[in-house]
C-alpha cells in the first residue's frame, strides 16, 4: 500500500507485455513498508526516501545507456495516449521508442500503443494511483529498451500523487486539455511545480470551450517559472512539431 496516500491493495502491481493475441498479466511480489508505529509524516518520509533511492538507481541505469525517459502525467482523458500514438507514428525511424503504460486495470492503452508497432509494457497498479520507482525498474527490466533510445512512461491518470514519486526519469511532462479549465495549475500546484514542460492539448476545441491560454500560461509561470509550455492538438496535429523539437533537444 502507498504509505503517502493510502492507495494500493494486497495483490500489488502487475507488469505485462501485450502480445498480438491474448495478453496475460504476470503477478509480481510488491514491496510493502510496515508503518512500525511511527507518525504519518515519518512514514511518508520513509516511503519517499526509499523511492528516491530506487529512482536514483533507475536514473544511473538510464544515463549509463544514454536512454531518455519522459514521465507523462495528467488527469484521465487529457490525451496522453493519443499524443503518444501520434508521436510514435510521426517520428518513426528517427529514434528507437518504447513505452511503459501505467493504469489501475486493463491493457487497453498498452494495446493501442502496441498497434503502432512500438514495444510496450503495461503496469497495472490495482488500487494504486501512481507509478513508483520500483514499478518503473521492473517495467524497464521487462521492456529492455536499447541504448540511446527514448522511453515514454505514461503515468496513472492523476494530478496529485504522481508528482511526489521520482521515477528516475529524464524529464517530467504534465498534459492538460482545454476542456479541463484554465485554473488547473492553481488547483494542483505541486504537479505543475515539478514539470519541465506543460503541454496544453486539444487546442482545436478552443472555439467551443471557456479556456484562456494566456491566463493558463500565467498560472503555470506563477507556480513554476522554469516550466516550458506548448499548446497543440494531438488529434489534428496542430503545433505537434514544437513537441517533437522539445523531445529532440532532450538528447
Amino acid at each position: 500500500m502507498c504509505g503517502t496516500c493510502g492507495c494500493g491493495d494486497a495483490a500489488g502491481p502487475r507488469i505485462a507485455v501485450p502480445h498480438d493475441h491474448d495478453a496475460h498479466d504476470h503477478p509480481h511480489p510488491h514491496d510493502h513498508l510496515s508503518p512500525g508505529g511511527g507518525t504519518t509524516i515519518t512514514l511518508e518520509q520513509k516511503v519517499l526516501a526509499k523511492n528516491d533511492a530506487l529512482a536514483e538507481r533507475n536514473r544511473n541505469h538510464l544515463a549509463d545507456h544514454r536512454i531518455v525517459a519522459v514521465n507523462l502525467m495528467s488527469s484521465p482523458g487529457a490525451g496522453k495516449t493519443t499524443l503518444l500514438e501520434r508521436t510514435i507514428r510521426d517520428t518513426a525511424g528517427r529514434r528507437a521508442v518504447s513505452v511503459i503504460e501505467g493504469d489501475q486495470e486493463t491493457l487497453l492503452d498498452a494495446d493501442r500503443i502496441r498497434r503502432t508497432g512500438c514495444p510496450v509494457v503495461q503496469v497495472n497498479t490495482g488500487a494504486g494511483c501512481h507509478l513508483d520507482a520500483a514499478m518503473t525498474y521492473r517495467a524497464l527490466t521487462a521492456l529492455a529498451p536499447p541504448d540511446r533510445s527514448l522511453v515514454f512512461i505514461e503515468n496513472v491518470g492523476n494530478l496529485v500523487c504522481p508528482a511526489l514519486f521520482d521515477l528516475g526519469e529524464s524529464a517530467k511532462v504534465v498534459i492538460i486539455s482545454v476542456t479541463e479549465g484554465t485554473d488547473k495549475p492553481c488547483k494542483y500546484p505541486h504537479m505543475f511545480a515539478v514539470a519541465d514542460l506543460v503541454v496544453v492539448n486539444k487546442v482545436d476545441l478552443l472555439p467551443y470551450v471557456d479556456f484562456d491560454l494566456e491566463s493558463c500560461q500565467a498560472h503555470v509561470k506563477a507556480v513554476n517559472p522554469g516550466a516550458g509550455l506548448i499548446a497543440l492538438s494531438a488529434t489534428t496535429g496542430d503545433n505537434v512539431s514544437s513537441w517533437y523539437d522539445w523531445l529532440a533537444a532532450r538528447g
